[in-house]
């Protein structure tokens, strides 16, 4: 076993009332971290508690290099020390590795608090492949950041599995939902497109690996749903492959069930919301057997999806699945227990949490 046995609960989440959680990831962002936070804050207020989330709508920003639609906050320290004080939290989440969650550490660390963090992003290798600065140093940097958390927290056994063999400690499962309200079988999106429609939904960016789908011979056509730094570059290479555009709320949901493949090719994803919302709209998956498709569509009692490292060979195969064992599947994944899991892995900020 590549890591130890997870202990039970640090705390028995009733104990904890006043939960507040750091992010650089936070609306308007459209991306998984914010539909995570967004989603288990909402269920956790639900359960009574008090939780205040503190994004980079708080600060004066920036644009991040090379990805202007995300906004970093400038020299937040002395604000967000403010913020944390007049809180007063009983457990404190570091969600991130940017400037919030640097800040957000480096008070803790001087105040003496305990705290927790998520390995929610390959961010080693999304600034590979941006700025080609070696991983394995930033995975250094990693390691340091994540070092004095008291529960890292990740989304699959087999990233658990992987982080563990690069150094990191304390990690503790954390799986993620879906919204069953929002994403179904009907109304379906009606595309003037030939059949089948392979789809993928998401942003549009490089470190989700858009061209290994994009240059696939495949029948009928492709259909990309979503928005992002690439878009443009990729619709003038692939000017046969049809961009709608971001969609959200019902149309998004009509979108995926529009389709009849949904295609993931990224590499890098720690989990992949979107895979759950797929099949959630009765969307067989076609994947890289990797990190997360690899962990959701693996434990599946019967096929709803198809893993390979031929993409094009997974798309075909995910095409003969029978789409009514999709959707069954899905709704295994709930968002209350995902909230009910992050409330375990949390730690109340002034007593010593164990390892």
């Amino acid at each position: 076993m590549l890591y130890q046995q997870e202990p039970e609960p640090l705390l028995a989440f009733a104990g904890l009332a006043r939960i507040l959680i750091v992010t650089d990831a936070w609306e308007p962002q459209v991306n998984g971290v914010v539909r995570t936070l967004r989603t288990i804050t909402a269920e956790m207020q639900a359960m009574g508690k008090i939780v205040e989330v503190v994004g980079p709508d708080r600060f004066n920003t920036m644009p991040m290099p090379s990805y202007p639609e995300i906004r970093l906050a400038l020299l937040p320290g002395r604000k967000l020390a403010k913020i944390i004080e007049a809180f007063q939290p009983d457990a404190l989440h570091v969600a991130t590795e940017g400037p919030l969650g640097i800040a957000a550490r480096a008070y803790a660390k001087k105040k003496g608090l305990n705290f927790t963090t998520a390995f929610h992003t390959r961010f080693a290798e999304y600034l590979e492949a941006r700025t080609r600065i070696p991983s394995r140093l930033t995975y250094a940097w990693l390691r340091w950041f994540h070092g004095t958390s008291a529960a890292v927290m990740v989304a699959t056994q087999s990233l658990r599995e992987e982080l563990a063999v690069r150094g990191f400690k304390h990690l503790r499962s954390w799986s993620r939902g879906v919204d069953l309200d929002a994403f179904h079988l009907e109304p379906r999106e009606e595309w003037d497109l030939p059949r089948p429609i392979f789809a993928y939904v998401g942003r549009v960016a490089v470190e989700k690996n858009l061209r290994a789908f994009l240059k696939l011979e495949l029948p009928g056509s492709k259909l990309v749903v979503g928005d992002g730094p690439q878009r443009r570059v990729l619709e003038k290479e692939f000017p046969d492959v049809h961009f709608a555009g971001a969609r959200h709320g019902a149309a998004l949901a009509a979108a995926y069930a529009g389709a009849d493949v949904f295609v993931f090719p990224s590499r890098t994803d720690t989990f992949g919301l979107v895979v759950l919302e797929a099949l959630a709209s009765g969307l067989p998956v076609a994947a890289y057997p990797v990190t997360g498709p690899m962990d959701i569509l693996g434990e599946a009692p019967q096929p709803v999806g198809a893993l390979d490292e031929d993409l094009r060979r997974a798309c075909l195969e995910a095409l003969e699945i029978d789409r009514g064992h999709c959707r069954p599947y899905a709704e295994h994944y709930s968002w209350r227990a995902c909230a009910e899991r992050f409330l375990d892995n949390l730690v109340p900020v002034r007593e010593l949490a164990s390892a």
